[in-house]
């Protein structure tokens, strides 16, 4: 019922959105709000802008396509700014074709379809309102009933320029139905619908020989050329082609660089001129966004071809390259797998980050820096932290190469080798060594994949199976630490009262035998070592930590366990490696003692209770974790 209580809610609301009236009362409603008047560009522009921007490391982000698109933050940024903001000003750039470019799987289709559900959704706003001659197939903008000369008086009454005339069948029934009387012409107001073909098209190309031209600009409807008595009678033509249906809003031309040339020409004056040839027409206006998407072989063999010289100053190329963010594209893997009815499996954590490196380090190019390999390239890209480096440097790399992210693994190859890990497992529960490993086995079946490509493909694989390891001694590190937390406050304390000492140059005295003593280096320095601070960087560090300490104490809260991140990760690490007898015996011998399994199953509750695991895969990580500590 309540499914059916919401249709009849949508029901009623499209209703009460309804609205028609003479174009005398459509004035008043332009007068009191002007945006009923403007151009698709315009509205599109207008549509991302009002879901909400917000500056991300100096980039704007979109909400209008955070939800769909990951990891395209500067792609859409530059989609958005070098095309839709100019062209909503009525700049030259709207006079041209839109045409995405990329590799498969990139997003291309996916954005384009955001924009078409996003303005049926925004032509129910009152932002968002578009109303059209009643009547029309072509839902014209009731503007064009005003003629030439008065135009310029309109602009100076109402600060809007009108674009277009009056197309033949509205003109014929401007003197017929109203007798020349402007101000009775009914007006609606109309919703966009690529089913209702209101406002959205959608054109794709088919056989050369038997697609017809019709298809995009409408035909004679011969069955009334005997009432109307003549084939340039606009009576006699139906307006029903992509172009014609798809005015005031938006087109999608599907594989556009496949189709015959013909169908090219016709975009040539719409784009430029705001018009296009139908029938035995004058021409007729139109506006409307023209979207193409292609992939960048087919770009490049369109732009050698002399012949299409003309429509390549009329085409704005936008690249939408692959994601390059390990996190953006767990993100699309998440949203995928939840679309599917696999979404209650089980996936073990890092399952598909793991994934996702392997898919990131395919599309990366090597550095020119001699400093830094793929993988520490892969970390910078996704705003980890690796020391030595900073943002400058992330820029830098970004700038190496233009045409990065245009090849690599595609995320449906990823998520087809998920879905074949997870079949064969029955649909209980899978880890990341199931999905490297059916990574691995795909490479072989992938048709597209060279020889060459293969070999550097497996080395990806191995560089995030070894990225992977260490997650894993990580998690089991931290799980087993937990179970010692007392040692571990105990190192830590211990630590402190050192670099305390140290800091402030005095010595320490043996709680046993009260005699003075120096700070403990090697103490010190076995703890720091395990996060890499060098003997350069020590004292820093320790006045750092001091610092820190005093700053807690001015608030008048306790300095603890969790109060320095990369403090309690070298506590951790030092506690492990002391530890890391116990956890080999603990996770690799077959008839454990008493003690042994009362500390697994403390290890096990706590890898399921705030780690993500379930008892299968946290079992497994505990086996592979062991194996990897007795080679």
């Amino acid at each position: 019922m309540d499914i059916l209580k919401k249709i009849e809610q949508y029901r009623e609301e499209e209703q009460r959105l309804k609205w028609e009236g003479t174009f005398a009362e459509y004035l008043e409603i332009v007068k009191e709000n002007p945006t009923v008047a403007q151009s698709a560009h315009s509205r599109v522009y207008n549509m991302i802008k009002d879901s909400g921007i917000e500056e991300k490391d100096g980039k704007k982000v979109y909400s209008f396509f955070d939800k769909e698109l990951f990891g395209l933050e500067e792609p859409l940024e530059r989609l958005v700014e070098e095309y839709f903001h100019p062209a909503a000003k009525r700049l030259d750039v709207r006079k041209r074709i839109l045409l995405l470019m990329g590799p498969v799987s990139g997003g291309k289709s996916t954005l384009v379809t955001m924009l078409k559900r996003g303005l049926e959704a925004y032509s129910l706003t009152d932002e968002g309102a578009v109303y059209a001659i009643q009547g029309c197939p072509m839902h014209e903008d009731p503007l064009h009933l005003i003629p030439q000369h008065l135009r310029d008086d309109f602009y100076n009454e109402y600060g809007i320029r009108i674009q277009g005339n009056l197309s033949p069948l509205n003109m014929m029934r401007l003197e017929q139905e109203y007798g020349g009387r402007i101000e009775d012409v009914k007006v609606e107001r109309i919703f966009f619908s690529e089913d209702k073909r209101t406002g959205i098209g959608t054109f794709s190309p088919s056989d050369p020989k038997s697609q017809d031209i019709a298809d995009l600009t409408g035909s004679i409807d011969f069955s009334t050329i005997a009432e109307y008595g003549s084939e340039s009678d606009p009576r006699a033509y139906r307006f029903d082609g992509e172009l014609n249906k798809a005015n005031r809003g938006m087109m999608e031309f599907q594989e556009m660089l496949k189709c015959d040339e013909k169908f090219l020409w016709h975009l040539l004056s719409l784009t430029q001129e705001g018009n296009f040839k139908a029938g035995r027409f004058a021409l007729i206006s139109a506006d409307e966004l023209i979207v193409a998407h292609t992939n960048e072989t087919e770009y490049r063999s369109f732009i050698s071809n002399k012949k299409n010289e003309a429509l390549h100053s009329r085409i704005i190329v936008m690249p939408i390259p692959y994601n390059l963010k390990v996190s953006e594209e767990e993100r699309i893997y998440e949203k995928m797998i939840a679309e599917s009815d696999v979404s209650d499996v089980h996936i073990a954590p890092h399952t598909l980050k793991v994934a996702a490196m392997f898919s990131i380090l395919t599309r990366l190019k090597e550095p020119k820096r001699s400093d830094i390999d793929l993988v520490k390239k892969m970390r910078l890209y996704d705003g980890e932290s690796v020391e030595g480096y900073n943002s400058v440097d992330v820029e830098d790399l970004k700038k190496e190469y233009t045409d990065e992210g245009m090849s690599g693994i595609d995320p449906r190859y990823v998520i087809n080798r998920i879905s074949s890990t997870i079949i064969r497992k029955n649909m209980e529960s899978i880890n990341a060594l199931d999905v490297l490993r059916s990574l691995k086995e795909g490479l072989s079946q992938h048709p597209s994949i060279s020889a060459e490509d293969r070999e550097r493909y497996l080395n990806f694989i191995s560089a995030a199976r070894k990225e992977y390891d260490e997650m894993a001694k990580k998690e089991v590190q931290k799980a087993f630490v937990y179970s010692y937390e007392e040692s571990a406050k105990t190192l830590m304390d211990n630590y402190l009262d050192n670099v305390e000492a140290y800091c402030n140059k005095i010595k320490l005295r043996d709680p046993l035998t009260g005699e003075e003593m120096n700070p403990d280096e090697k103490l010190m320095r076995s703890i720091e070592e395990q996060i890499g601070i060098s003997e350069n960087a020590k004292k820093a560090f320790r006045e750092e930590i001091l610092i820190r300490i005093s700053a807690y104490a001015r608030k008048g809260k306790r300095f603890d366990y969790n109060s320095h991140e990369r403090l309690r990760e070298a506590i951790q690490k030092k506690l492990f490696a002391d530890l890391k007898d116990v956890v080999k015996i603990t996770t690799s011998t077959k008839t454990p003692d008493e003690q042994q399994l009362k500390k697994i199953n403390e290890v096990v509750a706590r890898l399921i209770d705030e780690h993500g695991y379930n008892s299968t895969s946290a079992n497994e990580l505990l086996k592979y974790v062991g194996s990897l500590l007795n080679r």
